[in-house]
């Protein structure tokens, strides 16, 4: 037996915020679902998905100090489950994009550092998804923006 149709809609006129669209979880799942799908699109040419870019792009980011960046730290940084991080690292490392390395003195520590041709994957790669989120969302989205600000102040009051 199903529910009719008048007790479903009071249910969403009671309980809910009315139609989907009012939701800002359901518009941001939709939002950030055709972004991931539109990066992996412009991605697909470097034989990158969007995880493996995110990755090495923090990766990079980490190590720009001159320090490779520890496995450990990549998830907590980028809020990856540790090892859906060991997975795609391993498919980086696959690719030859980076290398793991022990830790001196910790062996189950991992050291990832970006191979040359990680940079230049990363080089061309950066300006294609830059381009998506432009084109997704315009200059609020830039930093400055305030869609981008918005989205900042609320992952730092998460952390």
């Amino acid at each position: 037996m199903t529910s009719d149709a008048r007790t479903i809609n009071e249910m969403f006129d009671t309980v809910s915020l009315g139609a989907p669209q009012n939701a800002v979880g359901f518009v941001m799942w939709r939002v950030m679902h055709r972004y991931l799908r539109e990066v992996d699109q412009v991605l697909r040419p470097l034989d990158l998905t969007h995880l493996q870019f995110t990755t090495l792009t923090l990766a990079a980011w980490m190590s720009r100090t001159g320090e490779m960046a520890i496995q450990s730290e990549l998830a907590r940084f980028g809020d990856i489950h540790p090892m859906q991080v060991s997975n795609v690292l391993k498919a980086l490392e696959h690719k030859r994009l980076i290398q793991r390395t022990p830790k001196p003195g910790n062996a189950l520590a991992k050291s990832v550092g970006i191979t040359p041709a990680g940079l230049a994957a990363l080089r061309a790669a950066l300006p294609l998804v830059i381009g998506v989120q432009r084109r997704l969302f315009g200059d609020e989205g830039r930093p400055g923006g305030r869609l981008l600000d918005a989205l900042i102040l609320i992952d730092e009051q998460g952390h």
